[in-house]
């Protein structure tokens, strides 16, 4: 009796793992992908291939989807898009612990993009770059998800030419911990840039807040 119990509450959590879907996003791989494209094209959004690949053509597909259905046009399939697919998800809570988030997808992403920009810098910038993403997650002039900030267009140099994909550090790893967990050395920076370099004039009207490495944050 005790086994025949077990067996529909295992079943029952299996099936919930498998509804936790994930954010997708622009460089996001796997069947999960494939569900999104397969969806999309039966739907008339999609005519690319069903590879499992979310690329510049799985993205644009999702914002027409997402503009059409009266959803946030971010490009990120989270779970209100999900939803409007057909595929409702639970949503579990992050595990929190000691003070630091412990939410590996977002942890992960998050110090690619700090790779991408920071690997260079001391420490303390490389948490500043973080922190920048989530400032901009919480401005009502950005998108409301890491994975939104981050594949914005044209937001990050490091996601136009594919240095976001470069192997990461654990210092990369630990920056993006500290900045989930609240670390702002910026002072509630939404840009930055490196003076020494080329970048449009119009990020010098922003009001510039500190410096940190090779890098200044502004708001």
């Amino acid at each position: 009796m005790v086994l025949l119990l077990l067996l529909p509450l295992a079943f029952w959590g299996a099936e919930r793992a498998r509804a936790q879907n994930p954010t997708l996003y622009w460089g996001s791989t796997g069947w999960h992908v494939m569900r999104v494209q397969q969806r999309l094209a039966q739907w008339g959004y999609y005519d690319g291939p069903i590879d499992g690949v979310f690329g510049y053509q799985t993205w644009k597909a999702v914002r027409y989807f997402q503009w059409k259905n009266g959803l946030a046009v971010d490009g990120v399939v989270g779970p209100a898009t999900w939803a409007a697919l057909g595929f409702p998800s639970y949503t579990p809570t992050p595990a929190v612990s000691r003070g630091y988030a412990t939410d590996r997808d977002a942890v992960l992403l998050l110090a690619r993009l700090i790779m991408g920009e920071a690997a260079d810098e001391p420490f303390e910038g490389k948490v500043a770059v973080g922190a920048v993403v989530l400032n901009r997650m919480r401005h009502p002039g950005f998108p409301k998800t890491i994975p939104g900030v981050i594949f914005q267009p044209g937001a990050f140099e490091s996601v136009s030419n594919g240095q976001i994909w470069r192997p990461l550090s654990p210092e990369a790893v630990r920056a993006a911990e500290l900045a989930l967990a609240g670390w702002d050395p910026t002072g509630g920076a939404l840009y930055f840039w490196n003076p020494a370099k080329a970048v449009s004039p119009w990020v010098w009207t922003r009001t510039i807040i500190t410096r940190i490495g090779n890098h200044v944050f502004a708001r």
